[in-house]
């Protein structure tokens, strides 16, 4: 018996790839659009259909998550597939590029393909794979690009770890561009990074803890832009933090490079005060900033020069953040709270939301090269509806994901997912 069509009426679309804002809705048919806009009402659907009433609330294409975390397969015991799968779908976001930090690390071919099949069973959203850009995560030999890319890799970074080697960057650039896949890279110069654990400055100074000063980002950028103009190849900084490195940024785009740069909702919301009680669940790599590169982050994100925001989730177990703050892992939670949180720039007057959703659907999708993150007909129907309002305190321990890292715990938020459709399918409904 056929599936009648879906109607997601009396809703506040909001498109950030045509720039649409306005009152109507969606119409789903067999796992795609066939029909959106103003027109979409419920004198103007198919006799039969299934009416979803969206109250007034946001209706806009699912969120795309470029860098994310899932420990499967290796590391089960800190987030699976499932478990990232369900956070995701409550947080909005119904497509995850998982970055390949898992044991096996994914340097190999047969191992993408394993993640992505394991991905299609295991995930209540899509789930994507960018591939080690190096064996073994290890910056010393370059990955098989043209193969891995053939599997369906559709990025190639080391994750947290940064490229030392200038060598092995300019080489990896130049065989990249065959491929016309981006690198994403840390944006941090190993060498000054070594062993430091927050950013330089007075709370570092006064906490008694190594650091790491902020131009270590700033002088890997220099350099790889640098490196970028000489091989033509696609370029992106995974999370940019610091004022210096953005103004470089924003130079190599007004000459026209293949660059671009991302961040993540703890480093617009949140400075170095926040790990002033030696908060380990605060501690992420690069290191929380002061005060003045936050409020550069966001003029980054408002001017266009940083294109993507990401939830950058890093699950870590108890036992790994529950020790003395220099020997914390880095790394924190966020597909359930990136859109939350980020909303913040929404309601602060910062940026429109249209602009704040393209960080997350448009941009993303393009830097990847997804047919995703926007509302089209004849394209999957991944959709979210959400209320912009809706306030809320974070609670760690009831977050979906299986590690409980977050930053953001007993943070008050205004802004909440209500239902996330994966290929027109309701895989999350806030009761």
């Amino acid at each position: 018996m056929a599936t009648p069509p879906l109607a997601l009426l009396n809703a506040r679309l909001l498109d950030p790839a045509t720039e649409t804002d306005t009152r109507g809705g969606v119409l789903i048919d067999k796992g795609k659009i066939l029909d959106w806009g103003a027109h979409i009402t419920k004198d103007n659907i198919p006799d039969g259909s299934e009416i979803i009433d969206a109250g007034g609330l946001c209706l806009a294409p699912g969120l795309v998550d470029a860098h994310a975390y899932l420990c499967e397969p290796g590391k089960e015991h800190r987030e699976t597939m499932a478990s990232a799968g369900m956070a995701a779908a409550a947080g909005g976001v119904t497509t995850i590029n998982a970055l390949p930090a898992t044991e096996p690390v994914i340097d190999d071919p047969a191992i993408v393909e394993m993640v992505l099949r394991r991905a299609k069973s295991r995930s209540a959203v899509n789930i994507v794979v960018t591939a080690a850009l190096t064996k073994g995560l290890e910056g010393r030999e370059m990955a098989e690009f043209g193969l891995l890319a053939e599997a369906g890799a559709v990025a190639f970074s080391d994750g947290q770890f940064a490229i030392g080697d200038i060598n092995l960057m300019r080489r990896a650039l130049a065989y990249s561009v065959m491929f016309d896949r981006p690198l994403i890279v840390h944006a941090e110069d190993p060498g000054l990074a070594a062993n430091g654990v927050m950013t330089g400055g007075r709370t570092a100074t006064f906490m008694g803890l190594k650091s790491i000063p902020a131009c270590a980002e700033a002088i890997l950028v220099e350099r790889d832009i640098r490196l970028v103009k000489m091989t033509g190849a696609r370029w992106h900084a995974a999370h940019l933090s610091t004022r210096d490195a953005l103004d470089t940024l924003r130079r190599a785009k007004n000459d026209g490079l293949h660059v671009t740069a991302g961040t993540a909702p703890h480093y617009h919301a949140l400075n170095d005060l926040e790990l002033g009680e030696y908060r380990t669940f605060a501690r992420v790599s690069p290191p929380l900033r002061e005060e003045s590169e936050r409020l550069a982050v966001i003029e980054g994100i408002k001017d266009g020069t940083i294109d993507v925001i990401s939830s950058q989730h890093l699950p870590q177990s108890a036992d790994s953040k529950r020790v003395p703050f220099a020997q914390a892992k880095p790394g924190v939670i966020g597909l359930e709270t990136m859109l939350p949180v980020s909303l913040r720039l929404y309601h602060n007057g910062d940026v429109s939301l249209l602009r704040l959703l393209h960080t997350m659907t448009v941009a993303p999708a393009k830097l990847l090269g997804l047919e995703a993150g926007a509302l089209k007909k004849g394209a999957a129907a991944d959709l979210i509806l959400f209320d912009t309002e809706k306030p809320w305190q974070v609670d760690g321990d009831a977050l979906l994901s299986k590690s409980k890292n977050t930053a953001f715990d007993g943070h008050l938020l205004q802004g909440r997912v209500v239902r996330t459709l994966v290929g027109g399918k309701t895989v999350f409904e806030r009761s």
